[in-house]
């Protein structure tokens, strides 16, 4: 239990005791004493004054002087206002560093026994390799996922891949007539690189057939429906429907070579799913609960004879679940995909973590699915939202082959770590361990940058920002995490053991105390990131950690500590610090190098 739960647990009684109030045990009503003030929790009594019948101080005196008689903890408070502030002993304190310094899992709560949590992120297209807007997407679900896990929740990570529509048979039809049987094989070209190149292809040779069309005298709206190489890729798909066989042969083929090249990127990534979906399976699945909404009433055929459900009731506007023709949208199948998987996890949440410009998308599916067809586990459904993310140079778009892909910035990421680390100097590393440093370095400023941002705003990645080793970067706190594995070392190669417990008098006292309190509220951190689905709350706490220990290391010495006693006190706080580090960043999915 931590200090904030005991403190609340202990406000409810002293409550009734002194004035006969309930109320619930709320660790939120204790909080971090401000830094002006002295003490370390704060209580504001401000809620309890008019049941209580006294002024603020009076109230939060015999607050104070309750608590302190109930618990050991406390040494002392002062009053401020209405604001009682807390001081804790610096036997909790040194209690704290002594249980926390050698747990090699510290801030990872236990499992809960309950129904999982089942995450939705990547969902790629087979049209085109991964690029920098999936690289949010997938790092913010897998971190997420990991968040969650830390937290106690089994959870579920799965995968949707868009492998089945028209922008799939564009880059069909372009290989079809410009490939000549080109294969990745053949060009050594990654497969989902090599199909993105087409859809690329495909796109030059549409614009250049519709300006053809306009200037015969065709409207622009026209040209852009009768371009021949569109017509082409509509015919694919009409018989890939059909389950034409030379068609699904290709289809296979082709996005066969993306998902090698998908499994590779996620691999450097560190991504992994737990089951993966794909379009071409789950499209159909929504019809079934079209039909029960239709016989139920709550969804309406049109005239056209498309289905329909009326949501301008509830804020929004007339969406279509079918087509006049019968075929499905995504709408229909999201619909199916969300029961197919609440039949096969009984999840008690499903997230999915897709941009928000598919905000209106989410609240539709809740709304059919809970509100309209009654399904409990519609109210489950949760859209993780998130920005853009924009380079310096602006938008990218696929279409245009102006995309970033995923790989390429990794590579860059790569190259960018080379430069910044050698440029420290006292680099003694073999080829192959500067090569995996480089790359552990590289990959941890890229997923730290985007990380740190708050899922909901938009960003800009800059990739010589985010190698700053003096920033707030991934590089920074790697390289606070091996100063701290180095300063072990040393300790170790002096004979010193720091599992040797503390002597009974030895106290964290300064900026020692000041760690130890950072430390202790990292637990409460990771809660809170799951809470509020948040990585930018982890990524931001061990920043800030790594700054603070930065400074107690220049200010204090460790090893060249004459006291044997503070050393080892300052040298157990250290490897605290260093745990913390790791696990912080483990949940980043970014490693930390044990030297650099």
């Amino acid at each position: 239990m931590t200090l904030e739960s005991i403190l609340a647990q202990e406000l409810k009684i002293v409550l009734k005791d002194l004035y006969n109030i309930d109320i619930e045990a709320d660790a939120s009503v204790v909080q971090p004493t401000r830094k002006e003030f002295e003490g370390d929790m704060t209580i504001v009594v401000f809620p309890y004054v008019k049941l209580a019948r006294k002024a603020p101080d009076a109230v939060a005196k015999e607050i104070g002087d309750k608590l302190c008689e109930r618990l050991d903890c406390l040494t002392k408070y002062n009053v401020v206002k209405g604001y009682l502030n807390l001081s804790i002993s610096d036997n909790f304190w040194r209690e704290q560093l002594c249980n926390g310094h050698a747990d090699e899992q510290y801030g990872i709560h236990p499992a809960r026994e309950e129904a999982p949590v089942l995450i939705e992120y990547s969902s790629p297209n087979t049209n085109k390799p991964l690029h920098l807007g999936h690289v949010r997407n997938n790092l913010l679900g897998h971190s997420v996922s990991q968040i969650l896990k830390a937290c106690g929740h089994p959870v579920v990570q799965v995968n949707l891949v868009n492998d089945r529509g028209i922008h799939i048979c564009k880059s069909m039809v372009a290989w079809l007539r410009y490939g000549n049987g080109e294969t990745p094989e053949s060009s050594n070209i990654k497969g989902d690189h090599l199909v993105g190149n087409y859809y690329v292809v495909f796109d030059k040779h549409y614009k250049e057939e519709q300006a053809k069309l306009i200037a015969e005298g065709m409207s622009e709206e026209e040209a852009a429906q009768q371009a021949p190489i569109l017509l082409e890729a509509r015919e694919l798909l009409r018989r890939w429907e059909a389950n034409d066989p030379e068609v699904r042969a290709l289809w296979q083929k082709m996005n066969q070579w993306v998902y090698a090249g998908f499994d590779e990127t996620y691999r450097r990534l560190g991504i992994q799913f737990d089951k993966t979906y794909y379009e071409s399976d789950t499209y159909l699945l929504g019809k079934a609960l079209v039909q029960e909404g239709l016989d139920k009433g709550v969804f309406q055929r049109h005239e056209d004879g498309s289905v329909r459900v009326n949501l301008t009731d509830e804020g929004l506007d007339e969406k279509v679940l079918l087509r006049k023709d019968g075929t499905s949208v995504y709408m229909t199948q999201d619909l199916g995909t969300a029961q197919l998987r609440y039949e096969e996890f009984l999840p008690s949440r499903m997230i999915y973590v897709v941009g928000n410009e598919q905000n209106y998308h989410f609240d539709v599916l809740k709304l059919v699915l809970g509100k309209k067809l009654g399904k409990a586990f519609g109210d489950s459904i949760f859209h993780l939202s998130y920005g853009m993310v924009e380079l310096p140079s602006g938008k990218m778009k696929s279409r245009e082959g102006t995309v970033v892909d995923a790989d390429d910035l990794m590579d860059d990421m790569f190259l960018e770590a080379k430069q910044s680390t050698e440029a420290l100097g006292k680099f003694d590393f073999q080829p192959d361990e500067a090569a995996a440093l480089y790359e552990i370095v590289g990959l941890g400023a890229l997923k730290y940058f985007i990380l740190k941002v708050d899922p909901a705003k938009n960003m800009l990645f800059n990739p010589a920002e985010s190698i700053d080793f003096n920033g707030n970067t991934a590089p920074f706190i790697q390289y606070t995490h091996a100063r701290i594995r180095s300063l072990l070392r040393k300790a170790a190669e002096q004979s010193v053991d720091i599992s040797t417990p503390l002597p009974a008098g030895s106290m964290p006292e300064g900026e020692e105390k000041q760690l130890v309190k950072a430390l202790y509220k990292y637990p409460q951190v990771v809660l809170s990131a799951g809470d509020n689905l948040s990585p930018a709350l982890i990524a931001n706490y061990v920043y800030d950690l790594a700054k603070q220990f930065n400074h107690f290391y220049q200010e204090t010495p460790v090893m060249r500590e004459a006291d044997a006693d503070k050393r080892l006190l300052r040298l157990q706080l250290s490897q605290w610090v260093a745990n913390t580090l790791r696990n912080g960043m483990k949940l980043l999915g970014i490693d930390v190098p044990e030297r650099m």
